[in-house]
């Protein structure tokens, strides 16, 4: 298969999986709106840090074990196979201290995020179920990532839309006809990636697979080293959580209540536009990965020209459609028809998705990073983007232009990074070329 095509099978098939997993969190939003109205969209988005948190490991550890996985295998080193038991081991023991946190301490952890008292009776019980089930997310993503980077991003895709499907029905069913209100939506939410875990299973048991489970104790090395290229996974996971923590506070400050309702509505929609440019990286990580493995440079160019253009392109009709339809986007989870929260949530929309101009070539581009081994980069990309241009320019611009700051924060921290990101992809023109890719592998 020509690399164009693998690249559009790959692409199209992982934005549609992650798509997939935005739209299952829209759905959690839009029907705790009905439920619990604008108190149920505070405290979702208040817990929200934790769950990206979640994934932003599962995310490290299943992206950079795969990246490892693939390349090692296309060298044809025996070592490859210890990469996908040692992150499943690890993902039980970090998401055990989850587990016991949430357990434990659903309440603190709620009002250690901002809730109040009303705030905290609303999410605690929601916090409690899905951290219980923290290593079934984490070992989701590692599975998802496996079976994707060994040739089969159907079943992966697969995985993912049976999952988020589940997740619809059950939100609906567990909320309405049973009764169960945010409960409800935690338990849908909390089974879901047992789910898509079922549906990777078709390609470990199936002849197509080379993954292989080995048994034996846990390496710190080798999670290190799977770590190294999946820290730029976890940060633009993790890079969620901590804008929507600074977001909350300095908005808190600004409109209370009903602005952090109305950045919920912002950063949900925003997640079916991040889903899509991980989609694209995602989607060409393992191709990255491949030709990179096998020194095949031409390829690995190629392949980074056909990503960073189709972000592009999707970018711009992204924007163009968030800004046309921002009053019925947010019409949608304003259910009690909350004046106030309508104003600010559509201004937001309208200002805050510009960024993705620039964040799609930074997804992109970090994924590219970490999939030619360029870690360092890939690490100082993701952090700028992630947690110190994004709280700079939050932070700066809220003093300056109040609520309209607040939402020009993010296309302003995108626009820094992309400067980086374009640096560091420059500087390893040498590293790809073919006679250096030859030499060092």
């Amino acid at each position: 298969m020509s690399v164009q095509k693998t690249f559009v099978k790959y692409v199209s098939q992982n934005i549609l999986g992650m798509i997939g997993i935005s739209l299952y969190i829209l759905a959690d939003t839009f029907f705790i709106s009905l439920a619990q109205g604008a108190n149920g969209i505070t405290a979702l988005n208040l817990v929200l840090p934790v769950y990206n948190l979640i994934f932003a490991f599962g995310a490290m550890m299943g992206v950079g074990s795969a990246i490892r996985f693939k390349v090692l295998r296309a060298r044809g080193e025996e070592k490859a196979d210890y990469y996908f038991s040692n992150a499943i081991f690890c993902a039980l023991i970090i998401g055990s201290i989850f587990m016991v946190l949430g357990g434990c301490f659903p309440q603190k952890v709620v009002q250690f995020l901002g809730g109040d008292a009303v705030i905290v009776a609303v999410g605690a019980p929601y916090t409690r179920i899905f951290m219980l089930f923290t290593p079934f997310f984490m070992w989701n993503h590692i599975c998802n990532a496996f079976v994707r980077n060994d040739g089969n991003p159907t079943i992966a895709m697969l995985a993912t839309l049976s999952s988020s499907l589940f997740n619809i029905v059950m939100d609906y069913v567990l909320m309405f006809p049973l009764g169960l209100g945010m409960v409800g939506a935690a338990l849908a939410t909390a089974v879901s990636p047992v789910v898509g875990i079922f549906v990777c299973m078709i390609h470990f048991c199936s002849k197509k697979n080379t993954v292989k489970f080995v048994w034996r104790m846990p390496s710190i090395k080798r999670l290190i080293q799977a770590c190294q290229l999946g820290v730029a996974a976890f940060i633009g996971e993790f890079s969620s959580g901590v804008t929507t923590i600074v977001f909350n506070m300095l908005i808190l400050k600004l409109a209370g209540n009903v602005g952090v309702a109305a950045y919920g509505v912002i950063a949900n929609t925003s997640l079916v536009a991040v889903a899509v440019f991980n989609g694209v990286s995602q989607g060409t990580q393992p191709i990255f990965s491949e030709h990179y493995g096998k020194g095949n440079a031409k390829e690995v160019k190629k392949v980074l020209r056909l990503g960073i253009g189709t972000a592009l392109a999707l970018a711009i009709g992204i924007i163009v459609f968030t800004h046309v339809f921002a009053a019925p986007i947010t019409g949608v989870f304003n259910q009690e028809g909350d004046a106030n929260m309508a104003s600010y949530a559509i201004r937001g929309i309208k200002l805050y998705f510009i960024g993705f101009l620039f964040a799609g070539f930074n997804i992109v581009g970090t994924g590219y990073l970490s999939a030619v081994e360029e870690a360092k980069w890939a690490f100082v990309a993701s952090l700028l983007r992630g947690v110190v241009a994004i709280s700079a320019c939050a932070f700066l611009l809220s003093v300056l232009l109040g609520m309209t700051g607040i939402w020009l924060a993010f296309p302003a921290a995108e626009f820094l990074t992309a400067i980086v990101t374009g640096v560091a992809i420059i500087r390893t023109k040498d590293k790809i070329s073919g006679e250096k890719l030859e030499k060092r592998i």
